[in-house]
């Protein structure tokens, strides 16, 4: 049972080094160890989260010097981010699959691809601030490689911008993790925190360090202005878009910030330092400078990249805010913008990949030449405007609650302000898909087989399925929202 948190990390770990070994030529065994692979961690996380609702927490420990442990421990709020990494990466993997089916170096996409996976789980999966940041660098590293995976020279800029900043935040994110370990020892990750001792002498250090770690996390959830590498990463294959955005790198950035504020400092210190302010100022201007910047882009990817800018920053507004609610709102919008955004991805893609289509100004009339991959794209872009019965308006209805709760009702406004911005750029976007005609001639039609389109607009589909399901049923006993509940429980008891 306390080997299982390592097994995470190692299925993929391993299915990456031997896709590497195999090489180009054995496309149907890389096929297969992806596959394997991915339904394997599904059930290895499946297996671990019966094991953390039965009350066990699962760990592995092991010393890297005296004094400093990595140690990967499954907890609830572990298990929230696992789950939505391992769902989601198998839904990605048939999308990937059917999606570079014709492109060269696929041993080397599906090899960085599977250590990507491993880098997430152990970021998931981390116990300590120590072991959060391990994997946290290696995950830059593995994603570098799928980012300039098609070899242009925007590609390589692209990678060349991402890299600058996050292994910048990287940096600072390892200053003041030292600092922090100076002052306070090893930082096991603990509901309320384990700082509060050391408010008093350390309060002024305490301040500095925190603006350092979430400097280092705010990179790769693109808080503003730590967000400029996010857009100019679209030049990726659009597996990789929906992975940067959906399931790991930003999803990483705000898992971490979750962690800084909850498990390390702990709500009630933050807003002793008087830092909860500034980060719920920070996380409401980039809610709404996402949303301007997403209404100015004619290309879809990057309207979709901006409009992550903007999501993302739920999460932090919502554990910005403080109280039970909000943070039920922030930390749920995690699975529930992952889900979500998702589909806009796929979707893109498969646009791009079957059509040719890459900008706004070209979808017009594609819901009659492509409905399923249009209808997946609808759910999506309603929930992020925050319609029901998709996700995003439980996550919003929450964080909104949670404003009025903490008395910072003007953050309402924002959410408002917000949801009118989106409407402002999805909703054309819907019209020309729906209700212009289409045009006598698409831009590029591709001839793909029957089973590769089937697993494009198969794997939209299901991730639609998915996000207007935890909408509807966020009141089951196994929904993401009751689940957080019980992770929030934890932190206001």
């Amino acid at each position: 049972m306390f080997w299982t948190p390592l097994l995470t990390v190692i299925v993929s770990a391993l299915t990456g080094i031997v896709i590497f070994v195999a090489g180009e030529r054995h496309a149907l065994l890389r096929i297969i160890l992806n596959l394997a692979a991915a339904i394997a961690k599904l059930l290895l996380v499946v297996m671990i989260g019966l094991l953390v609702r039965n009350g066990f927490t699962p760990e592995f420990r092991v010393s890297l010097v005296p004094g400093l442990d990595l140690v990967l421990r499954a907890d609830a709020l572990s298990m929230l981010f696992a789950s939505l990494s391992a769902v989601l990466w198998l839904v990605t993997t048939v999308y990937a699959i059917a999606y570079l089916e014709r492109s060269p170096n696929r041993a080397r996409f599906f090899g960085f691809f599977s250590l990507c996976v491993a880098a997430t789980m152990g970021i998931s999966m981390a116990g300590n601030l120590l072991t959060f940041f391990i994997f946290y660098e290696l995950l830059t590293l593995t994603t570098w490689p799928l980012v300039v995976h098609n070899g242009t020279a925007t590609a390589i800029r692209a990678g060349g911008t991402y890299l600058r900043y996050t292994l910048s935040g990287g940096a600072l994110f390892l200053v003041g993790l030292v600092w922090l370990y100076g002052i306070s020892g090893p930082q096991a990750f603990v509901a309320g925190g384990t700082l509060a001792d050391h408010a008093v002498d350390a309060r002024l250090s305490l301040q500095i360090i925190f603006v350092l770690l979430t400097i280092g996390m705010g990179v790769k959830a693109a808080l503003f202005p730590l967000h400029g590498w996010l857009p100019k990463a679209m030049v990726a294959p659009a597996p990789v878009s929906a992975l940067l955005h959906a399931v790991a790198v930003v999803k990483a950035g705000a898992f971490g910030l979750i962690r800084l504020v909850e498990d390390v400092y702990g709500a009630d210190l933050v807003a002793d330092l008087g830092l909860d302010l500034p980060l719920l100022l920070i996380a409401a201007f980039t809610i709404l400078y996402g949303s301007v910047q997403a209404l100015r882009q004619v290309d879809l990817k990057k309207r979709l990249a901006f409009s992550t800018v903007s999501q993302v920053s739920y999460i932090i507004l919502g554990i910005a805010i403080g109280g039970p609610v909000a943070t039920v709102g922030g930390i749920v919008h995690l699975v529930h913008q992952g889900l979500m955004k998702i589909i806009l991805f796929f979707c893109a893609g498969i646009f791009a990949n079957l059509l040719g289509v890459k900008r706004i100004d070209q979808l017009d009339g594609i819901g009659r030449r492509m409905p399923w991959t249009s209808t997946s794209f609808t759910v999506g872009a309603l929930g992020m405007i925050g319609l029901p019965p998709v996700a995003g308006f439980v996550s919003k209805w929450y964080l909104g609650a949670g404003a009025v709760e903490a008395g910072r009702t003007w953050v309402v406004a924002i959410l408002v302000t917000s949801s009118v911005l989106n409407a402002a750029y999805f909703l054309p976007v819907l019209k020309r898909i729906w209700l212009h005609p289409p045009p006598d001639q698409w831009p590029h039609e591709a001839r793909v087989s029957r089973l590769e389109t089937g697993s494009l607009v198969g794997s939209a589909i299901v991730a639609a399925v998915l996000s207007l399901g935890v909408g509807l049923l966020a009141g089951h006993p196994l929904s993401p929202l009751n689940w957080v509940d019980s992770i929030v429980a934890g932190y206001f008891p």
